[in-house]
């Protein structure tokens, strides 16, 4: 954890746990992060939320307006990147690869901590970016993310929408290419049948209720990007789990791969920095329905530095140059 996240009130697991469980009982509103280990985790509750401090917008609803009410950059932003060379990236991709063919795993995400410049602080890249799920914690990150980790109703019914399989709009074709793809087929599957089993551990009737379509991603020429739905039902009283029901599906499926508890040991041999609160979760139960995303897309600030953080699926099928390319490729700020 930085030193810039230790300045915040970070909880414990069973702590923040706890809370959200109190909280969810007495239907208080209320805002949570917990970061890739899921030892490290805020909670806050909604009307305790300084906006100096803390800023979001998850599917519009939050505590800032479009256009922030200060003097922001007003020339377009613009990120440099200082990509990982290429043959450090694939030493690191040769060390998932070994375990793939030996059967450890089927499905294993390996990420990069990128150096960036931007031509903003975090607080205007909040303000400009365009994405479904947003946050900005002070002097420490911003995340601008597309992907719905789990929705909960207030009848009890939980979804989940994975991302998985992406392609740039730039290429020849490329939502055929992209749905035709076989390792990006296997890829998808295999994710969604591991969100299956995970909600399965905490709901009942767990079906697919949609596979495998696709949406366009903003980011310059745009990412190509496949989803499915998986939709299940609570118990009666959920409210009073909301934290147990949260903690027993993480770290997220499609951040991670499977089997899960293999592959977190790959993960850690092969990952050369510390996730942070990079493809952990964030979320907001509004005291009768719960929304969350998985944190990726997001720049961080460690010893006075900025890193963006991205990553992507490796399966036996996989080649390193097409892994970087995609990594590479999702490293942009979404302003449109």
């Amino acid at each position: 954890m930085t030193n810039e996240h230790r300045n915040k009130k970070n909880m414990r697991r069973d702590e923040a746990k706890d809370m959200m469980n109190r909280l969810g009982n007495d239907g208080k509103p209320f805002l949570f992060l917990i970061d890739y280990t899921c030892e490290n985790c805020i909670v806050w509750e909604r009307d305790t939320i300084d906006p100096d401090e803390v800023l979001y917008s998850f599917e519009g609803e939050g505590n800032c307006t479009e256009l922030p009410q200060r003097n922001a950059t007003a020339e377009p932003l613009s990120i440099r990147p200082a990509f990982e060379d290429k043959g450090d990236y694939r030493r690191r991709f040769d060390t998932v690869m070994s375990h793939l063919k030996r059967g450890d795993s089927y499905l294993t995400n390996l990420c990069a901590s990128i150096p960036v410049d931007v031509s903003a602080d975090l607080k205007d890249i909040f303000h400009k970016a365009k994405a479904k799920y947003k946050l900005w914690l002070k002097d420490s990150l911003v995340c601008f993310s597309p992907e719905t980790f789990v929705t909960i109703a207030p009848d009890g019914t939980i979804a989940s929408r994975p991302m998985k399989g992406t392609i740039s709009a730039n290429t020849d074709n490329a939502l055929q290419t992209l749905l035709d793809d076989e390792k990006e087929k296997a890829e998808h599957a295999t994710i969604v049948d591991l969100i299956r089993n995970d909600l399965s551990m905490i709901a009942s009737d767990v079906h697919v209720t949609r596979y495998r379509y696709a949406e366009k991603l903003h980011n310059g020429a745009g990412l190509w990007q496949t989803s499915s739905l998986i939709e299940g039902k609570l118990p009666d009283g959920f409210r009073s789990h909301l934290g147990d029901i949260l903690f027993a599906l993480l770290p997220a499926g499609s951040v991670t791969g499977a089997p899960k508890k293999k592959t977190l040991e790959i993960i850690s041999k092969a990952e050369n920095f510390d996730r942070g609160f990079y493809t952990g979760v964030m979320g907001l139960w509004d005291g009768n329905r719960l929304n969350s995303a998985v944190m990726i897309r997001l720049i961080d600030k460690h010893d006075g530095s900025l890193h963006y953080k991205a990553g992507g699926g490796i399966t036996a099928q996989s080649h390193w140059e097409s892994e970087y390319s995609e990594i590479c490729n999702k490293v942009y700020l979404p302003i449109h």
